[in-house]
């Protein structure tokens, strides 16, 4: 389990001794796919890092419609920082979009950790920063362009450097959820990118077969600035 937490960008600064602590308050969780791991209110005593599968973490509305916040893959940790609350409850649900694995990690434990070393806090510190310049960016993104935008800008972000296809791994109403437009606004225009030979899409399978208008449409002069990476799909 050290290996695999190191993984982590929240704990990867972490020394060897610590993340063997950090393990000792840490149990491995399974999720079939659609269950939940925790609901919106419950008490939040743990956080958790994703090893495999995914999950979203969505707000409902009091008439029970879904809003997603996040879709969390593996590598990513999430409900970290409500551990700095007092009494903290979590904002919102979680449940598995696939089959998953977790490791959850009991939160009063790490905060007691924390208080033992500043050079450690300032560590954490530095992660959720770097987490909460990324949230920044994306309100940005969902408040200052328009519904093509946002779509020509997620496929930008999946699509590999060396390779002009990828798997939409997400249903396709969960992505127009968490883009903030009506799916089928989302249809709309991912057959409008179709009609003008920008993209083809096959069932999940996504092909950009004109990169430089993708990013015309996403407003962005480089597909680089959102991230792609040799053959990662995320």
């Amino acid at each position: 389990m050290i290996e695999l937490l190191r993984k982590a960008p929240l704990l990867s600064g972490l020394s060897t001794e610590q993340l063997e602590r950090v393990a000792g308050h840490a149990v491995a969780i399974h999720l079939d796919e659609g269950q939940w791991l925790f609901r919106q209110g419950d008490p939040s005593r743990r956080f958790y890092f994703v090893e495999r599968g995914q999950l979203r973490l969505f707000r409902l509305s009091p008439d029970g419609v879904e809003k997603v916040i996040e879709i969390v893959s593996p590598g990513q940790t999430f409900a970290e920082a409500l551990m700095f609350l007092k009494a903290p409850r979590y904002p919102v649900c979680a449940a598995a979009l696939e089959p998953t694995e977790l490791i959850a990690i009991k939160a009063a434990a790490f905060a007691a950790m924390l208080r033992e070393s500043v050079d450690t806090c300032f560590v954490v510190m530095g992660a959720l920063s770097r987490r909460l310049r990324g949230l920044i960016a994306e309100i940005d993104n969902l408040t200052l362009h328009s519904a093509t935008s946002r779509v020509a800008r997620y496929l930008l972000a999946q699509v590999p450097a060396d390779r002009p296809e990828f798997v939409l791994e997400v249903p396709k109403g969960v992505l127009a959820s968490r883009l903030s437009i009506q799916p089928e606004t989302f249809s709309r225009v991912i057959r409008q990118l179709t009609q003008d030979g920008v993209v083809a899409v096959q069932g999940a399978q996504v092909t950009v077969r004109d990169r430089a208008a993708l990013s015309d449409l996403a407003g962005l002069t480089d597909a680089a600035e959102l991230g792609g990476k040799p053959g990662d799909g995320r």
